[in-house]
């Protein structure tokens, strides 16, 4: 999760405002010294502030505040004088890393009124930089809003007042301003940066609010469809699960998205294929898994030698079995059996066997759990390459009666994810 610790600043706006400062500070030094139309500067305060220039083009920040400072003294100053002083000075601040007084130099500038709307959306920018990379909170955020009210924000003004209410701990106005920036960016055809996604998780968590966990999870696993949003998602969804076959459907997605991250989620999935009719061979494949990750720990050794020793048994006795288990499914009047038999063929590898016994089960009809069928015959389309197919059969769980709900968001998700 992101903390204020791990999360920069932003730091190279600075340079950015530095830029924008010496371009203002330029022009504003030619309108000093220029004979084109008005507004000009006050012919009383002229030389100061042309030496005041020239001081600054030469490097001499101090002296050139000297004499800006001394034309700001002069009376009768017009509203455009004082712009042009504080605009100079303001520019001779950043050079001196004086970003306290820059800032007020601009909040000066603004005050005037005499900025133009290009001057005025600069000088904006320039104290909301300024108040970021100063961690003036309540600045940046009152002159972000502004630069999103005068429609001169882009997406880092956005992401930066995401990122205060968050270090600020408000996570009302962090999620708040999460979805303004993720909709802001999707707007200018950007991918949502993950870290604001991360805010609202962070903030959903704490708050104990577990569907909006879920909900962020959900989003961050459609953002880049990590194998560790897929862990903690799925982790969130097992809890309180008491059903063994939702269960079964849940170790599948993490199986299917290397989410599992722990010895004994092999072992706990390939019992549970175990105990189902006729998915030896998919428990054996899922336990040699296991054992290859290096997962399995030494304490688990003596359970998961025996549950080896009775899966391999059993699968061959299932391998040795399938050309009559075939001809029993053509057989029958119902699809039943066909789809059970592409389920073994899947748990061998078989799977162009799989798709085309768990097809003819389909659509002889007569299938118990359908969803099942379409989980299993999206996985075998999948494991050939055929992703279209994949996808197809996960959107056909949408057509099952009763089925988990759980259960049909997450397959969907799966199978959006697909490539």
């Amino acid at each position: 999760m992101p903390s204020k610790k791990n999360m920069r600043r932003l730091g190279h706006w600075v340079l950015a405002a530095t830029a924008v400062c010496a371009t203002l500070g330029a022009q504003a030094a030619l309108a000093a010294d220029s004979s084109a139309k008005t507004p000009q500067i006050s012919r009383s305060i002229a030389k100061d502030v042309s030496d005041g220039q020239k001081a600054l083009q030469a490097g001499q920040y101090a002296d050139g505040l000297k004499h800006l400072e001394t034309a700001e003294a002069g009376s009768g100053l017009t509203p455009f004088d004082k712009k042009t002083i504080a605009e100079l000075k303001g520019y001779a601040y950043i050079k001196l890393s004086n970003y306290k007084a820059a800032s007020q130099a601009y909040e000066d500038a603004l005050a005037t009124g005499a900025g133009t709307a290009d001057e005025n959306v600069k000088y904006t920018k320039s104290i909301f930089t300024i108040a970021a990379n100063e961690q003036n909170y309540a600045k940046e955020l009152d002159y972000g809003k502004k630069l999103i009210d005068m429609d001169a924000a882009n997406g880092d003004t956005y992401i930066a007042i995401t990122q205060t209410y968050y270090v600020q701990k408000d996570c009302k106005n962090a999620v708040i301003w999460s979805d303004k920036t993720i909709a802001y960016e999707r707007k200018a055809g950007e991918v949502p940066k993950e870290n604001l996604f991360l805010f609202k998780l962070q903030c959903a968590f704490d708050s104990g609010d577990t569907p909006g966990t879920i909900a962020v999870l959900e989003d961050l696993i459609r953002l880049n469809g990590k194998a560790d949003y897929w862990n903690k998602l799925l982790r969130f969804e097992m809890q309180d699960e008491k059903d063994d076959h939702n269960t079964l459907m849940i170790y599948r997605l993490m199986y299917n998205t290397n989410a599992m991250t722990a010895g004994p989620y092999f072992v706990e999935m390939a019992q549970l294929l175990a105990d189902a009719p006729a998915l030896p061979g998919e428990a054996d494949a899922v336990l040699a898994k296991g054992l290859g990750s290096g997962l399995i720990t030494p304490d688990q050794k003596d359970r998961v030698a025996r549950l080896e020793a009775s899966l391999k048994g059993r699968a061959d006795a299932d391998r040795k079995g399938l050309a009559e288990f075939a001809a029993e499914a053509a057989k029958s009047g119902s699809g039943d059996l066909s789809v059970k038999l592409g389920e073994v063929y899947f748990g061998f590898g078989q799977y162009q066997d799989a798709v085309n016994a768990i097809t003819s089960g389909l659509q002889k009809g007569g299938v118990k759990r359908l969803d099942d069928a379409y989980v299993y015959l999206g996985l075998s389309q999948q494991e050939l390459k055929n992703i279209p197919e994949a996808k197809k059969a996960f959107q056909q769980l949408k057509t099952v009666p009763n089925i988990n709900p759980k259960l049909l968001t997450l397959w969907l998700l799966y199978g959006e994810k697909l490539s």
